[in-house]
């Protein structure tokens, strides 16, 4: 996966982090996250704050 898989990278967080509550992580905590999923091969300087929201929002509506 890349930067831009957003939805699958959403998917992954869920299922890899069920217990977690994704309105209360930090943007720090999500990249770490995002770089230690194991199907994730990008470059982890690639992301920015518009990335990781889009992330976020789709990791809110995958568990909704």
């Amino acid at each position: 996966m890349k930067w831009i898989d957003v939805f699958d990278i959403a998917v992954e967080l869920a299922d890899t982090y069920p217990e977690i509550d994704p309105q209360q992580v930090n943007f720090v905590d999500l990249h770490r996250w995002v770089c230690e999923l194991e199907s994730f091969d990008d470059d982890p300087k690639r992301s920015g704050e518009k990335i990781l929201e889009a992330i976020q929002a789709a990791w809110i509506e995958e568990i909704d």
